[in-house]
């Protein structure tokens, strides 16, 4: 027996055809796991004009194309349209908890989620996202700790988790993360020490939390990468090493508002092979001399050490440094004359003397600006009359 289709039933099998097998191209388990992440969103908190809004999958499978009406934003998938490789959300305001069964995107490379209100904690399940190069959950609400699970995904590089309302003290074993690049926490409620970090990092940001205890060496040991270091408005105490101004590739340092009073001031001889630009130290609780060895760093461009309790005169040094563009030295008790180079006129240097114990600091001078300490102040710093 023979069957015959007339030819204007073909093309019509053939966008049927087509159609059913774009209806499932995305793996049924990462379909499952979109569906249930969505699921835990609040349908309140989606905008009719979001990409979660254009998400229905009993119109369209999540990875078919073109996306003309549905699934227009918010993922994209493998080549072969199978597996879903990125999951970045727009910054809609959506509202919910993070599900477990997100985990289920196993061939997941970015999870983006930023600048939303997903609140709760972060669900331990996410170690099975093995493939996970890119973790952003910036600026949400999210609680509790950073679960040790996250230490298991060996191929993540950059995990931004900041402005949060994370706590408790970080995984020990954050050095375990082996292609981690960049790490930010800032602007959560994190509190412990440091632990040992990544081999591979170049960016620590862990600024605005309340770590605390002296900085280790320990936890910086494998981390010669290093090239910027954010601790800034911790409680960090005790003295810093010279070893920290070692560190082989460390180029910019922001340890502003902690309680550090002391640091460890680099031979000549190794000064020369730092690499540091920048160095921020103010508002601390330093004390001793400023240390004339930041001006024989060969590269330093801008160093803050206002609002300590720094005595003694300003090193000549910083004046010789043919780097230094921007200082910072006020509200110390920094005594004698000002250098000549940054109260002139046509000072290239940017900043502040201002707040010491300085003779002939002048009024019209910027860097003299604010004005120097009454006089009975610095003789009580000093027990007695400043020394010249």
């Amino acid at each position: 027996m023979t069957f015959s289709i007339s030819s204007g039933l073909l093309p019509l099998l053939l966008l049927l055809f087509l159609f059913s097998s774009a209806d499932t191209l995305t793996s049924p388990s990462d379909v499952s796991a979109l569906k249930a992440f969505k699921a835990t969103v609040k349908p309140n908190s989606i905008p009719p004009w979001s990409c979660l809004a254009s998400w229905d999958f009993t119109v369209s499978d999540p990875c078919a194309s073109p996306r003309r009406t549905h699934f227009t934003c918010g993922i994209t998938c493998s080549s072969d349209s199978t597996r879903v490789t990125q999951l970045t959300l727009d910054p809609a305001g959506y509202t919910g908890r993070l599900t477990p069964l997100i985990s289920g995107l196993t061939e997941l490379l970015t999870l983006d989620l930023a600048e939303n209100n997903f609140y709760g904690l972060i669900p331990s399940s996410i170690s099975s996202l093995h493939s996970l190069k890119t973790l952003i959950l910036r600026s949400n609400s999210l609680s509790g700790s950073l679960p040790d699970s996250v230490t298991r995904l060996n191929s993540l590089e950059s995990i931004d988790i900041s402005h949060n309302s994370l706590t408790g003290s970080l995984p020990k074993t954050m050095n375990s993360l082996s292609n981690l690049r960049q790490l930010d926490l800032s602007y959560n409620k994190l509190t412990g020490a440091i632990p040992k970090l990544p081999r591979n990092l170049i960016d620590l940001a862990l600024k605005a939390n309340t770590l605390s205890g002296p900085i280790s060496k320990d936890s910086f040991t494998e981390s010669t990468q290093l090239e910027i270091v954010e601790l800034a408005e911790n409680s960090f105490t005790g003295t810093l090493g010279a070893w920290f101004f070692l560190l082989e590739s460390i180029q910019q340092v922001d340890l502003a508002n902690n309680t550090l009073t002391g640091i460890e001031v680099l031979p000549p001889k190794l000064a020369g092979e730092n690499n540091l630009v920048a160095v921020e130290l103010g508002f601390n609780q330093i004390r001793g001399n400023a240390p004339a060895s930041f001006a024989t760093y060969p590269r330093l461009s801008s160093l803050s050490m206002r609002y300590n309790m720094l005595h003694g005169v300003i090193p000549s040094e910083y004046e010789r440094s043919k780097t230094l563009r921007r200082l910072y030295l006020d509200g110390n008790f920094l005594t004698g004359k000002p250098p000549a180079r940054f109260v002139k006129p046509d000072a290239e240097v940017m900043g502040s003397l201002g707040n010491n114990c300085l003779r002939g600091c002048p009024g019209k001078a910027k860097m003299c600006a604010p004005s120097q300490k009454p006089f009975y102040i610095c003789k009580q710093a000093y027990g007695g009359k400043p020394k010249s």
